[in-house]
């Protein structure tokens, strides 16, 4: 069973080609792909990537989109691209959070992200928000928390000086693959038609430019 994970959310982005077997996924190959390039290259990325392994679009099982949060231009571009290639070829789709694949990778259950202007993308107890210093002042801390940015580092640490942050690399492709592993076995997939970013926070427009504008999906 071949599956084929995006994430365009972060700073880099990646596209991965795994193999399932039973409850276990081995990544045949992963393509690295640089910030703010995404437009003109994930495509191409995913074309390589199938090449390279002799493998049709066809024959993919299904795509595992990493859908935020994060940047907003990424998260477009690579959920873009997804419904293009699903609809395209009639792949199914599975959508994870880019906090939850952190979590994952770190083997906890809470994590956090360099969100800029001082905030963090954070997941709680299962609960995924956009928190401030002053913010993270009223929650309760948890033991531990999964960091991968020293951004995020910072703000948690400063705020929450009792929990143990447990330093990650930033995730990718295939992490997104492994944490979905659960769900494609059980085909959870996802609405191509109701297929939205996880964004946590409005967009510069919204927030800078019309007034009315309708903010982003939050959790």
């Amino acid at each position: 069973m071949l599956v084929l994970g995006i994430d365009t959310c972060g700073p880099a982005g990646s596209v991965a080609l795994g193999q399932l077997t039973g409850d276990e996924i081995e990544v045949l190959s992963q393509v690295e792909l640089e910030g703010r390039t995404y437009s003109a290259t994930l495509v191409a990325a995913v074309g390589e990537i199938l090449s390279q392994h002799s493998v049709a679009l066809a024959q993919i099982f299904c795509i595992v989109a990493v859908n935020g949060p994060g940047s907003f231009t990424g998260v477009r571009v690579g959920l873009g691209a997804t419904k293009g290639l699903a609809d395209g070829a009639g792949i199914p789709v599975i959508v994870v959070s880019r906090l939850e694949v952190v979590a994952s990778k770190a083997g906890i259950a809470n994590a956090a992200l360099d969100a800029h202007r001082h905030e963090v993308y954070l997941r709680l107890e299962g609960r995924e928000l956009l928190a401030s210093a002053a913010e993270l002042a009223s929650l309760n801390p948890p033991p531990d928390i999964a960091v991968c940015d020293p951004s995020a580092s910072a703000l948690i640490g400063s705020a929450w000086p009792s929990a143990n942050l447990l330093t990650t690399a930033a995730p990718n492709a295939a992490d997104a693959l492994r944490l979905a592993i659960p769900r494609i076995r059980i085909r959870q997939f996802a609405d191509i038609a109701l297929l939205d970013g996880h964004y946590l926070r409005r967009s510069d427009a919204e927030i800078f430019g019309d007034p009315s504008a309708t903010p982003a999906h939050r959790a």
